[in-house]
């Protein structure tokens, strides 16, 4: 199979901006990858995602992910740009998404990477430490959860990694890619006190269900990087997210049939070539490359980095 782009999807929710799509605010992310998305380019052009899963299998998932998930694509690519505070949420591990939302429903682990922060810029990623089970039940019952939160700086760079379980919200002025479980599962706990809706629930009794008093996450600095260098940001059994960078070098992705790989430009244009066919990918552009690619070329059109997500783990 050939690499291929798909339709992005946009969501407008109450806290976005217009950074991701000028002239329709509020945008507040972009779903660049997602099972429902249709295929843009290629022989499959106008199948979705999760129909090329269905049909090919392990020649588009690869070796890592066709056990875990046959026939569904595992990973959710987002960019949200953060003009006011996310609700306070919480997402179910594996085991409760099924205990709680039923057969074939995954948990939600993500993580984070700033591609842009305001100054001042916060985000809350856990409790503070020491927090019981019983004060959180209690503040999420009340409403006074804030009191309880662990508050983040966040700069340009940081990554942080986010454990199913944990309670956590993006704040003002950041502009985020998150590379996620493919789960839409998300629990509402606190949401700043905008009215209750249909579509904007608080979920008091599943937060509590899912809710570990004593997760917590950090943001990790991005170290520096020069031309050619690759970074790994972060990996679990979910994924495996890497920062690569280049200004005249040329860098490779070798799938080996084990994992499909997600390639997002965040900054400046790269030029991609597989054996049949060539891409130039500018700011906030994907493409996927399927696990039985014979692998691809990338090469600085005018310098770039880009977000490469895959279902590798890599040692650091």
């Amino acid at each position: 199979m050939q690499p291929f782009t798909l339709h992005p999807e946009y969501r407008d929710y109450v806290w976005g901006g217009d950074r991701l799509r000028p002239g329709h605010s509020p945008t507040a992310e972009i779903w660049a990858v997602h099972e429902n998305n249709l295929v843009a380019s290629g022989p499959h052009s106008g199948q979705s995602l999760h129909q090329l899963s269905s049909e090919h299998g392990e020649r588009l998932l690869g070796q890592n992910v066709q056990g875990k998930t046959p026939g569904r694509f595992p990973l959710l690519i987002k960019l949200l740009d953060c003009a006011d505070w996310l609700s306070l949420q919480v997402h179910p591990d594996d085991t409760l998404a099924i205990e709680l939302e039923g057969p074939g429903m995954f948990g939600k682990t993500e993580a984070w990477h700033v591609l842009d922060a305001a100054p001042g810029a916060r985000l809350i990623a856990g409790m503070k430490p020491g927090t019981s089970a019983q004060e959180l039940a209690t503040a999420i019952k009340d409403g006074s959860i804030l009191s309880l939160s662990q508050y983040l700086d966040a700069h340009i760079g940081d990554t942080v990694f986010m454990p199913a379980g944990t309670i956590h919200a993006l704040g003002p002025g950041l502009l985020i890619y998150e590379v996620q479980q493919s789960s839409d599962l998300t629990y509402r706990v606190y949401d700043w006190g905008r009215p209750e809706t249909e579509k904007r629930k608080l979920h008091i009794d599943k937060s509590l269900a899912v809710t570990n008093p004593q997760a917590v996450a950090t943001a990790l600095k991005l170290p520096p990087m020069s031309d050619g260098d690759r970074q790994v940001l972060a990996s679990c059994q979910y994924f495996t997210l890497e920062m690569l960078t280049a200004k005249a070098s040329e860098l490779t992705i070798e799938p080996r049939g084990l994992s499909f790989h997600i390639l997002t430009v965040v900054e400046g244009q790269a030029r991609i070539a597989s054996s049949e066919n060539e891409w130039t990918l500018n700011r906030f552009e994907t493409l996927v490359i399927p696990a039985d690619c014979a692998g691809i070329h990338i090469l600085p059109a005018n310098g770039y980095r880009a977000l490469h997500a895959s279902v590798e783990q890599r040692a650091d």
